[in-house]
């Protein structure tokens, strides 16, 4: 489906309009070999998230060790009368990613009469299932969806939206996953698509200790490393891949000079394998680099902010400083 008609009915029934920009699907093979042919090996963390693996997930956001669902949830409950202050009356709100469907029913209950909600994912069959769950339990907000590639920036211009100020809202800390440079693309993607008086309210996690931090991604119960290992599973099951998982084993790694949390599988013994017929090789001791979660002082997260036009007008915090999010306008003279 291609409707990019401003104003025309959708055909899913409870959308005001279902926009597919066609995002080219990703190629998990050519990923994979490309990952596999570096030195050191690595794999992109967007293939996580299969059917199983976003199960996984869930139940990391539930351990004691992983602080940042939680906390995130806890700042929204506390700065509710804030948000509505600011975004005023008929906000609409732009969700790149439509994730946790928690964080965004408490930042619409929160508002004053939002007028819309547009749920942005490269997924076309996941987005169109949670903007429908969110179009039936508020009848009175314009719902929309776009199938689009948010990461090469925002295309709204075509649609007809609510006339309110519009809010992107990009909680999870999910901007740490990118590297620096990934990080000012995104943002400066965002910022291109605003106009004057719109915003964006972003999560960010904080720099902490550092035992603190690797064990929010090294849990003692082993789901973190479920979660990392599911990726072999499905390169096993999907790919043709002969890798033994039982070889690998999961750890979490801070680094300091770069700020952010690496995730990565270690070979525990010599391992040679296959990918659809494509041998690798992979050394005791090699490891297979998976994610990285970028941490941010406030210091720094302002920075590039800055670098890319914006102005951090707000920054809320947990009595712990264990995670922030900031509200941020486009800069007068960007």
């Amino acid at each position: 489906m291609h409707d990019r008609v401003s104003g025309r009915p959708s055909t899913h029934a409870a959308l005001a309009f279902y926009d597919d920009q066609q995002p080219p699907a990703g190629d998990f093979l050519a990923d994979v070999l490309d990952g596999f042919s570096r030195t050191p090996k690595q794999l992109t963390p967007v293939y996580f998230y299969d059917a199983k693996g976003s199960a996984i997930f869930d139940e990391i956001t539930a351990l004691p060790e992983y602080y940042v669902t939680r906390t995130e949830l806890g700042i929204l409950d506390q700065i509710g009368s804030e948000l509505a202050a600011l975004a005023g009356p008929g906000a609409v709100v732009i969700e790149p990613g439509s994730g946790s469907s928690v964080k965004i029913r408490k930042l619409l209950d929160a508002l004053s009469v939002p007028a819309a909600y547009v749920g942005l994912d490269i997924s076309g069959e996941h987005l169109e299932s949670a903007c429908q769950e969110i179009a039936a339990d508020y009848p009175n907000l314009q719902v929309g969806a776009i199938c689009a590639d948010f990461t090469e920036g925002l295309d709204l211009k075509h649609l007809t939206l609510e006339s309110g100020r519009r809010i992107i809202f990009f909680p999870g800390s999910t901007i740490g996953n990118f590297e620096p440079e990934g990080a000012r693309a995104l943002l400066s993607g965002f910022r291109k698509a605003m106009r004057p008086g719109d915003a964006v309210l972003i999560g960010a996690d904080r720099v902490k200790d550092a035992d603190r931090l690797v064990a929010a991604y090294d849990d003692k119960a082993g789901v973190t490393a479920r979660f990392n290992l599911n990726l072999i599973d499905r390169i096993n099951d999907e790919l043709g891949g002969t890798i033994d998982a039982s070889a690998l084993r999961h750890k979490a790694i801070w680094n300091a000079e770069k700020a952010r949390i690496e995730m990565h599988l270690i070979a525990i013994r010599d391992l040679h394998f296959t990918v659809s017929g494509h041998e690798f090789q992979l050394r005791e001791g090699e490891s297979i680099h998976t994610e990285n979660s970028h941490k941010f002082t406030p210091e720094s997260f302002t920075s590039l902010a800055k670098s890319v036009g914006f102005d951090v007008l707000q920054t809320w915090s947990d009595p712990a400083d264990l995670f922030t999010l900031h509200w941020l306008e486009p800069a007068a003279k960007a």
